[in-house]
């Protein structure tokens, strides 16, 4: 399948990542200009609806404070507003309620998405190297539950895996369910998604603002929320991702262009954070009064952490928290 780097000139990107489609979408490096934004078309396929499980594939190594980091940052997704305080918002949960309008879109009698913290799974030993195919991927996913859940694979600083800092820093896709899982008389699907910690690999490129680019306007990095470079990074490319799974989980969502290098809900607003974005520049940011870290969400456990803007389609605008 032809890969979203060739079909827009790879060469030609400035240093910030975004998405692309594989047959699945990708966490892609790309250009940080902010194109106007287009309208992300309904293929006609379905969405995510439900309950639905995050279960979450460690694979290499990880300190238990960056485990803790994304845990709480998928338990955030579903927290209602009422559970934090006034001086609490901007929340994790407030940015995710923007998918909810592709919904709306999709039905008169919209579904609902409830999403969870579901199973981890651990593989400290590398079990399959410390070099990996997409093939290999899609086997680590399947490791979690397949009916109701997104599987995401995570991979430590130490694991390298085809593509990842040379043209993309996660995918998100689904696979037929290697449990001969059958609904309504069709093979199941399950959706997964992967991201790589880039920290010692390539920050400059899927940790930025939190690293010095590699490429384009060279301005400061910011200081990391949770004082973890490359797992912040793994944040921002996370929460892109899921909003990519939950409204174009199998290839047929919402996306605009073509379907093997769509533009998705956060791939249409490339290296935008906060108002103001600009290349080099994330936008205007919160900024914490004692560490000086920047961020735009509110988490569970009292943490804070830096999400990229999603294209809002009842504006037809790419919407950002602050």
């Amino acid at each position: 399948m032809a890969s979203f780097l060739c079909s827009r000139n790879f060469l030609s990107f400035l240093f910030v990542i975004s998405l692309f489609h594989v047959g699945y979408a990708a966490r892609k490096l790309n250009e940080l200009v902010q194109q106007q934004p287009l309208l992300l078309e309904y293929h006609n396929g379905p969405l995510l609806s439900g309950k639905i499980s995050v279960n979450l594939i460690w694979y290499g190594k990880f300190k238990p404070s960056q485990r803790a980091i994304v845990s709480d940052f998928i338990s955030s997704l579903s927290s209602s507003s009422s559970s934090f305080p006034s001086q609490d918002q901007p929340s994790v949960s407030t940015w995710w309620k923007t998918t909810e309008k592709y919904y709306h879109l999709t039905s008169k009698n919209p579904s609902s998405l409830a999403l969870s913290l579901g199973k981890q799974v651990f593989d400290e030993d590398y079990s399959l190297g410390k070099s990996l195919t997409d093939k290999q991927i899609v086997e680590l996913a399947s490791r979690g539950e397949q009916i109701n859940a997104i599987n995401v694979v995570l991979t430590s600083s130490d694991v390298a895996v085809d593509g990842f800092c040379s043209s993309r820093c996660g995918t998100h896709g689904s696979s037929p369910s290697s449990k001969n899982v059958q609904v309504k008389g069709k093979s199941y699907k399950f959706a997964y998604l992967w991201v790589g910690n880039s920290e010692t690999q390539c920050p400059g490129q899927c940790a930025w603002p939190f690293h010095q680019p590699i490429y384009g306007p060279q301005s400061p990095p910011l200081v990391a929320p949770n004082n973890d470079v490359g797992v912040d990074g793994v944040i921002i490319n996370l929460a892109s991702l899921l909003a990519g799974t939950a409204t174009n989980p199998f290839g047929n969502g919402y996306f605009q262009g073509p379907a093997e290098a769509p533009l998705e809900a956060a791939s249409a607003c490339p290296g935008v954070y906060g108002k103001g974005a600009y290349p080099g520049y994330a936008g205007d940011l919160l900024v914490d009064s004692v560490s000086g870290a920047s961020y735009n969400a509110h988490g569970a456990n009292g943490r804070k952490y830096l999400l990229p803007a999603l294209y809002d389609p009842s504006t037809s605008s790419c919407s950002t928290l602050v």
